[in-house]
């Protein structure tokens, strides 16, 4: 599609011999000018000394101009690094390839359903370890809707993996395995990824870029950081807009380096691979999550644990999602609009209303109820959450409120 599309799902049915591209000439030609002009010039400069006694003088283009108001750009210290070969070496053990095998029904030309099997690829990263499990941070289009999960490392063991939770707002996941799954040879091979500061990041510097391109294996490309919190609006694979504030990069970004690693050149991990734009007119335009905002998030996802029957929460609401399309026609803010309210609900003692559109629970922005639902599975009755109503009687003007959930009846 000629928008921004996701680098991860890389279905390997799909032919890949449409990469080649015609090369242009223009370079070429535009050298020859450069050869022929500059020597025409050179000799009307010499003619016309000749000529009229004198000698022209040119327009010489000092080290530093500075005798206006503005000063001169100063002489940089950068170098240009050509061998990244260490850093590869130290973080491709905590790299892993990751495999999604799903299932899709559709309905045949004679009227009956079928379901049919498909592989997808992505990439992730081992961020944190406890007794039992390893866990890896990916992105959640890279896990979603998956029947089976296999997790391939750096030695290229592969083992069953298991999504431990997902925010689809920001599209991250974690995925954990069980440790007794892992061989004692491979646990002695792969690493933890040391983790960086994206807010340390400056447009220009060097940046490495590590996942399953292709699904063909690991692999590198490099480049550098082209911008910061570039705002990119992505679709997921339910249809479902998502925006967020992206690392730009020109390492080349291709299909199955979703969930990858984004580096700066300490070798700490300060981007989780994301998307590419696509057009034939756009090169080198790979985008990351920042690794400092997707820290906390991830951290999250790990240590979250679904709770009992007994402690499970209600809120008390129902509604219809409020997508792009619907908040452009009618315009209202994206979100959950709320068409009912229970008496005696924690959103209802909180000032929720019929008519009111939900934009925010807990922390996180949400367009639908099922990822409300998604969410309070791993919050307990008696808990207080924070949740953003965009109020109808207030023309959609936002405001925070607090929330009690209640036992779930």
């Amino acid at each position: 599609m000629n928008e921004y599309e996701y680098s991860g799902n890389q279905d390997k049915k799909k032919n890949y011999s449409g990469f080649g591209h015609k090369l242009v000439k223009v370079v070429a030609i535009a050298l020859v000018f450069g050869l022929v002009a500059g020597a025409a010039f050179q000799g009307s400069y010499y003619v016309v000394g000749k000529l009229t006694g004198t000698d022209q003088e040119k327009a010489q283009v000092t080290e530093t101009s500075t005798k206006g108001q503005i000063s001169g750009t100063a002489v940089s210290t950068a170098t240009t690094i050509t061998d990244v070969s260490d850093i590869v070496d130290n973080v491709m053990p905590a790299v892993v390839a990751v495999t999604n095998i799903s299932y899709t029904e559709y309905h045949s030309f004679f009227g009956g359903t079928q379901t049919y099997e498909s592989e997808s690829a992505g990439s992730g990263f081992i961020i944190s370890q406890d007794k039992e499990n390893l866990y890896i941070a990916t992105n959640n289009h890279v896990v979603s809707g998956a029947e089976s999960l296999t997790i391939t490392f750096c030695d290229d063991e592969a083992v069953p993996g298991t999504v431990k939770g997902t925010d689809p707002s920001v599209d991250l996941a974690v995925v954990s395995v069980a440790l007794s799954d892992v061989s004692d040879e491979t646990k002695n091979s792969i690493k933890v990824a040391t983790l960086g500061d994206s807010g340390d990041l400056t447009v220009g510097e060097s940046a490495i870029v590590i996942g399953n391109a292709l699904g063909y294996g690991q692999s590198v490309t490099t480049g550098v950081i082209s911008a910061m919190e570039r705002e990119v609006q992505l679709e997921d694979e339910n249809g479902k807009t998502i925006k967020n504030k992206l690392i730009q990069t020109d390492a080349a970004v291709n299909p199955g380096n979703s969930g990858g690693a984004l580096l700066n050149m300490k070798g700490e991990v300060v981007g989780v691979v994301s998307a590419k734009y696509s057009d034939t007119k756009v090169e080198g335009m790979g985008y990351a999550i920042p690794i400092s905002s997707a820290k906390n998030i991830i951290e999250t996802l790990i240590n979250q644990e679904v709770v009992s029957e007994e402690q499970a929460s209600y809120f008390g609401i129902a509604g219809v999602d409020v997508t792009e399309e619907v908040s452009r026609q009618y315009d209202m803010p994206t979100g959950l609009y709320v068409t009912r309210v229970a008496a005696n609900s924690g959103a209802s003692e909180a000032g929720i209303k019929k008519g009111d559109i939900i934009t925010s629970f807990n922390g996180r922005s949400i367009s639908s109820m099922e990822e409300i639902s998604d969410m309070m599975q791993y919050i307990s009755a008696g808990s207080t959450v924070e949740v953003v109503v965009a109020q109808a009687k207030n023309n959609y003007e936002e405001t925070t409120l607090q929330v009690t959930l209640t036992n779930k009846k």
